[in-house]
């Protein structure tokens, strides 16, 4: 008899150490850690979805059969030694945990693994790739991707005859336009609980089970699918979701695996009414990104969190935890849905959220640890990538060869945001100038010797250079980034 651990982030039947489990030879271990479930830490919808959706789960192995331990302890560890001094089974096995941290703590309390399979890509695969690389494209990743997986592939070519539909996949919102409604899930009683423990209401926008995953996912390939390419980087105060799947957060805790999420995109899109530029972007996200990130997580190692090249050093505004205390639309918007549902989709998390960290010259550890606490879907994997080295660019351009940095002028065209705003995005100086384009060339200028050999900002800088109210930017800059400071801007 053996204990087999289930992290809240591997929560299906056919994977992990639950691959080849049996009721007769194994009992269920869940730790619910209130070091990593503290409502006053943690945005509790992030907390609700996490925790009903592993006790769902628990529930669901409990009618197979199986004996199922589900430990409230102040750490992982404790909850594990607990559960080894009530049933007498020292032996405890998981599959690899998805950061360093959890891989550490599980081998030092004795955890043997079996192999992560909750990924496309194992991470022997992805280091071979990565060795052979000058520097790490996604797209080169990505391409053999789709050979290796054989997905929308005619022979060795891609179907459509392009590897990537990016350039016809940039509209903002159009005026006028019907967004369709997202599907609304009905909380059980054992939701209601867990939002009660809480102090929340039982949110209706995500699912806490594997049949709840499997609804919103067909509703996205049937509803939203069409549409979901061309408008993936448009933001819109008019609909939160827009045309995402909103399958992020069923796929990294496990409720859903990439390969059948692919499988059904497949499926769909040889009915036929779906234009490829929808599909591969759509592909691009599960089969390229999402393997991508999790490669260069265990790729850069443990310490890769910790970079910081920029010497940035502000603390994180008081705007992130109080989006009142801005009166910038587009960021008090985003703040605002971030803490309301976990999520806001790619564009304004990276392009509003991570950009003002960036221009500001926030501290890209504090910023880290504000999106791992807010966000639904934000596994360590995840986030320590996606900020350190696209967000905030702090990794010196391990990652990315240069800074997901923009003004204004980009949020204005890519979203409704700008035209209720306090600011403008067309001025740079004066009272009205909108932040973002202040701080963009105050960044620029901030950041001249870190970017100079970099000449895929060669434009960029010849744009500084043209300025004719360099001083008047540089003054403005100070008083937006003492105003934001002060939660005045």
């Amino acid at each position: 008899m053996k204990l087999l651990y289930i992290p809240f982030d591997h929560l299906h039947r056919n994977y992990g150490v639950l691959k080849n489990a049996d009721p007769a030879s194994d009992q269920i271990v869940f730790v619910q850690s209130e070091r990593m479930c503290d409502p006053s830490k943690w945005n509790p919808i992030r907390l609700y979805f996490l925790i009903s959706s592993a006790r769902h789960f628990a529930r669901q192995l409990e009618a197979e059969g199986f004996t199922v331990h589900f430990m409230v302890a102040p750490t992982t560890r404790d909850g594990l030694e607990s559960a080894r001094k009530k049933t007498g089974i020292q032996e405890i096995m998981s599959a690899q945990p998805s950061s360093f941290r959890s891989e550490a703590m599980l081998a030092d309390a004795e955890v043997e693994f079996v192999e992560n399979d909750f990924f496309l890509t194992p991470r022997g695969l992805f280091h071979g790739w990565a060795d052979g690389q000058k520097s790490y494209l996604m797209e080169n990743f990505y391409r053999k991707q789709r050979v290796r997986l054989n997905v929308l592939m005619d022979g060795k070519e891609p179907i459509g005859g392009h590897w990537n539909f990016d350039k016809e996949n940039r509209l903002p919102p159009p005026k006028g336009y019907q967004w369709p409604g997202y599907f609304r899930h009905t909380p059980d009683e054992l939701d209601h609980q867990v939002a009660q423990e809480l102090r929340i209401e039982a949110p209706l926008d995500w699912a806490t089970t594997r049949d709840g995953a499997l609804m919103q996912m067909d509703y996205f390939f049937h509803t939203h699918f069409a549409e979901f390419g061309p408008y993936e980087d448009a933001m819109t105060t008019e609909n939160w979701a827009l045309h995402h799947s909103l399958l992020s957060p069923y796929i990294n805790n496990g409720l859903l695996h990439p390969s059948e999420v692919i499988e059904a995109a497949k499926n769909r899109f040889k009915m036929g009414d779906i234009p490829i530029e929808s599909c591969e972007a759509f592909v691009r996200q599960i089969i390229g990104w999402r393997e991508y990130i999790n490669g260069m997580y265990w790729y850069l190692g443990a310490d890769y969190r910790n970079h910081n090249q920029l010497k940035a050093e502000r603390q994180l505004l008081p705007l992130f935890d109080h989006p009142e205390k801005t009166s910038m639309n587009c960021v008090r918007v985003s703040v605002e849905d971030t803490k309301s549902r976990g999520w806001v989709h790619h564009i304004p998390s990276l392009m509003v959220l991570s950009n003002l960290a960036l221009l500001t010259g926030t501290n890209p550890q504090e910023f880290l640890d504000w999106m791992r606490r807010e966000f639904i879907d934000a596994s360590e994997w995840v986030m320590v990538p996606n900020v350190i080295g696209m967000g905030v660019h702090a990794d010196g351009g391990q990652m990315m060869t240069k800074p997901y940095a923009a003004g204004g002028a980009y949020i204005s065209r890519m979203s409704n945001y700008c035209k209720p705003c306090a600011y403008d995005p067309k001025l740079r100086t004066g009272d009205k100038a909108c932040p973002f384009t202040t701080l963009y060339w105050d960044f620029l200028d901030r950041n001249r010797d870190a970017f100079a050999k970099n000449h895929r900002m060669a434009q960029q800088f010849g744009g500084l250079e043209r300025l004719r109210d360099r001083e008047a930017v540089k003054e403005r800059a100070q008083q937006v980034l003492i105003g934001l400071e002060n939660g005045t801007i």
